[in-house]
């Protein structure tokens, strides 16, 4: 069973930093990809960033000057650096993991970790 187990969310006042951790009941390298997604309240989850097997990185438009996906397969864990928050970037971060593409694709979600961007 996939378990994947966020944490490093807070309260954090504009222009901070905070740096989630993803980590994995499993070698992170057996999914073909693994990224933080995030959910604001009244609005749909929408990917923040994602990193591949292969190590590509892929992030939103509004995100990717400020935040950094990483990897350490020593200790299956992915993180997301996130520099300069805004308040905008209030919400819930979930990390995601997941095997296959397209019909065959198969979603592994954490729990999820509050990140609060307020003075």
């Amino acid at each position: 069973q996939v378990q994947l187990v966020e944490s490093g969310g807070g309260l954090v006042q504009p222009g901070g930093s905070l740096r989630l951790s993803c980590a994995g009941s499993g070698s992170i390298f057996s999914f073909d990809a693994m990224g933080w997604y995030r959910q604001a309240p009244g609005k749909e989850r929408e990917l923040v960033a994602a990193i591949t097997s292969g190590g590509s990185t892929n992030y939103a438009d509004s995100m990717k000057d400020r935040f950094t996906i990483s990897r350490d397969g020593a200790k299956n864990t992915v993180y997301l650096q996130m520099n300069n928050l805004k308040p905008e970037d209030t919400a819930v971060y979930y990390c995601n993991a997941a095997r296959g593409i397209g019909r065959s694709r198969r979603d592994y979600w954490g729990q999820g970790t509050q990140v609060t961007v307020a003075s």
